[in-house]
């Protein structure tokens, strides 16, 4: 990788500007790639101050990221002034956040950046404010397809070396969960994985273990229908397109070390089928990473976490492992190379 990585803002009121200043401390022990921050100078400066770290903070064009990311933060300025102090968003939060996203993306897209690694933003703050998408993600998607004009199809993939999962149906209650599942959702979602393990992490045929709806996996259709009907078509599917695919599978079965070695990823039918095993396995250092868009995009795998910020009691981990990956994934990668 050449060129930077275009870390957002995040809700500045949150934990996100707290982690940043704390992995650039770090930048040496760690050896991380450079990086610069799209936001306001002069805010990384006060929270700095706040928790106490001597980071220096530069403003700076992406290009000179490199020369500077040794001696100082490097920012790339918005047009918006950040003004909110921890644990209080405030009206520069929302519009902020938005920014920096846009900002990332545009860098990325235009050649002056390599990956976008996304801070945490809380949603009900940017509600509150008018905005639109249901999430990042979704977002994302939006501001790729407005620069490419090409639909994307964003897929939720959460990695860490001991795991990776992908949520087939992501934010919705349980109870509207077998409505939303269908088996054109799954071998989309298959298609996209298999796809990005290939392209971007290298390995060669990624196997994919495909998780049932219901407890055993429908039982035979004893304990549900959605299994026969809808998960193992899907899987069929995939396998007639050359996708090593198997289930649907017990779920209760699937994420011990030994079930884990046989596969590269899961795919889950629903959220916490796939957020409680891995963030069982790999709390501090799990990844969100968004496949199906035309760029790389890494997040941390936690959310704003008001009750902490500006404390210096955030672990920069995940941001730290979001950033590696973030790297790593926007380099060239061998076919033969290692898998998750």
């Amino acid at each position: 990788m050449t060129g930077p990585l275009a870390l957002t803002l995040g809700e500045p009121a949150g934990i996100g500007p707290d982690i940043t200043l704390a992995a650039w401390e770090r930048r040496a022990e760690l050896g991380l790639p450079p990086f610069y921050v799209a936001g306001d100078a002069g805010f990384f400066a006060r929270r700095a101050k706040l928790l106490g770290l001597s980071v220096p903070v530069r403003e700076i064009d992406p290009e000179e990221t490199r020369d500077v990311f040794e001696r100082a933060l490097p920012v790339v300025a918005l047009d918006e002034p950040v003004t909110a102090e921890p644990a209080h968003p405030d009206a520069s939060s929302a519009p902020a956040a938005i920014a920096s996203i846009r900002r990332a993306v545009a860098a990325v897209l235009a050649g002056r950046a390599h990956a976008v690694v996304t801070n945490p933003i809380s949603k009900s703050v940017l509600y509150r404010n008018g905005f639109a998408e249901p999430g990042h993600t979704e977002y994302l998607a939006k501001l790729a397809q407005a620069h490419t004009g090409k639909a994307a199809q964003p897929v939720m993939m959460l990695w860490s070396p001991e795991l990776a999962v992908v949520p087939v149906t992501i934010h919705l209650p349980v109870r509207d969960v077998p409505g939303a599942l269908t088996a054109e959702l799954i071998v989309t979602t298959g298609r996209i994985v298999a796809r990005d393990l290939k392209e971007r992490f290298g390995i060669a045929r990624p196997r994919l273990a495909v998780a049932g709806l219901n407890p055993h996996a429908g039982e035979e259709g004893t304990l549900g229908e959605e299994d026969l009907a809808v998960v193992a078509p899907a899987v069929g599917r995939l396998r007639a397109e050359g996708i090593d695919a198997r289930g649907p599978l017990a779920a209760d079965s699937m994420f011990h070390a030994a079930a884990r070695r046989t596969y590269d990823v899961a795919l889950a039918m629903y959220h916490d089928q796939a957020l409680i095993p891995i963030k069982t396995l790999a709390f501090d250092h799990a990844v969100n990473v968004t496949l199906g868009l035309p760029f790389v995009r890494t997040s941390p795998d936690h959310g704003t976490a008001f009750d902490i910020a500006g404390t210096g009691r955030a672990s920069p981990s995940s941001l730290i492992a979001a950033l590696k990956l973030a790297a790593r994934l926007a380099s060239p990668v061998a076919a033969d190379a290692a898998a998750l």
